[in-house]
């Protein structure tokens, strides 16, 4: 990893030691942390902190799980790296069955953990993997493909409802949801002619079938 390199980092696990234990050894590095103890508190940190990456603990106690968190933030921030830091050598063994962790996650077991280097380096590896941009797909028939967050965003917005009122149906801060809107339209090729309003523009499209949502 390149020296210097500065993350902001979202730190989840509801053990108060290993927390604070893991959170030293990143800002010893010259890492910005923001520590979390449940998906609740995780997903409110999310909104204002703007993590470059999350590190999540798969057992979290009772509520969602740490894979609940990843798999959120990967549907809904694809640009945020994921790393997964705990105790059990495999996801089944913290995990219900028939659960699965986002496919793109960087997978530390604790006990192999021997350095904040070893953090250091599978947040590199995790960001390097998450979507530094968000090209326009299209489908067989030409259409932009947007995901299934995205078509319920386009919906809402169809509907007439306008970000706050986004906001409050999802339960995500208007920061998210602006963000969430943006990278819909980007995702639909809007935008770029200053001239039209990409929330109109968004509409019709939705309106006329012209959007497949995968």
């Amino acid at each position: 990893m390149s020296e210097g390199v500065v993350y902001r980092v979202l730190l989840v696990e509801d053990e108060e030691f290993t927390r604070a234990m893991v959170a030293g050894a990143l800002e010893a590095a010259g890492h910005e942390v923001r520590g979390a103890s449940s998906v609740a508190q995780a997903l409110a940190a999310l909104n204002g902190f703007e993590p470059h990456v999350v590190i999540a603990d798969l057992d979290l106690g009772s509520g969602p799980s740490g894979a609940d968190l990843l798999h959120r933030v990967a549907e809904e921030s694809p640009w945020v790296g994921l790393v997964v830091l705990t105790a059990h050598a495999a996801p089944s063994l913290a995990l219900p069955a028939g659960t699965r962790l986002p496919d793109r996650v960087v997978y530390l077991i604790k006990s192999d953990v021997s350095s904040g280097r070893d953090l250091q380096g599978a947040m590199h590896a995790a960001i390097a993997d998450a979507e530094p941009a968000l090209p326009v797909a299209e489908d067989a028939e030409g259409r932009p493909v947007i995901s299934r967050v995205q078509g319920e965003v386009l919906r809402l917005i169809a509907e007439g409802y306008s970000n706050q009122g986004i906001a409050e149906i999802r339960g995500t801060s208007m920061r998210a949801t602006e963000s969430l809107v943006h990278r819909t339209f980007t995702a639909l090729g809007l935008g770029n002619d200053k001239r039209m309003s990409p929330r109109v523009q968004a509409v019709r499209m939705w309106q006329q079938g012209r959007v497949s949502v995968r």
